[in-house]
């Protein structure tokens, strides 16, 4: 793909995720996020963990603290709906937060760390649920009616696309 802002695709939201095998493959690449974000990120050095993935983006630290804040919502997403009928959940103005101090600012170690422990029990959740779980629907302001299971899906996504958004940088510098 070749546009700087989407280099794995657009999200789509896939109408069904019945396969007990895609979500398998879904709760794999959640397990992998981590893994994959600490290769990409790999020997930056401070200039380049401060270069913008593309112009008028964030920069490489800011993005790996936007996947820390956007799991962590997701993680408690998940959990709403795992536990309440039909939770109604906030969005939150990303650009905003990736600004603030610690998004501008903080050694990106902190958020490896936060999203490599958030994983570990994201996964650890997601491999007891049920077939049944994965059906609660939860009320997204900008997607409507959603499943878990298509919860999943969106960020799965989201891991892949900020990671690549990195490693596509790191392609184009040659670093």
């Amino acid at each position: 793909m070749n546009d700087l802002r989407y280099p794995v695709g657009e999200y789509a939201l896939e109408p069904t995720i019945t396969s007990a095998v895609r979500c398998r493959e879904l709760i794999a690449g959640i397990a992998e996020t981590p893994v994959q974000l600490r290769l990409a990120v790999g020997g930056l050095s401070a200039s380049q963990w401060d270069t913008p993935y593309r112009p008028e983006g964030w920069t490489v630290r800011q993005t790996v603290h936007h996947i820390a804040d956007s799991h962590l919502n997701g993680y408690v997403r998940f959990k709403l709906a795992l536990t309440e009928p039909e939770p109604s959940i906030k969005t939150y103005e990303e650009g905003r937060w990736a600004e603030l101090e610690d998004g501008r600012c903080a050694d990106p170690a902190l958020s490896l760390t936060l999203i490599e422990t958030l994983h570990q029990r994201w996964v650890m959740a997601l491999r007891a649920a049920t077939p049944e779980d994965l059906a609660r629907t939860l009320r997204h302001p900008q997607w409507g009616l959603m499943r878990l299971d298509q919860l999943l899906g969106l960020y799965e996504w989201h891991g892949r696309h900020h990671t690549a958004h990195i490693t596509r940088l790191r392609q184009r510098k040659g670093w």
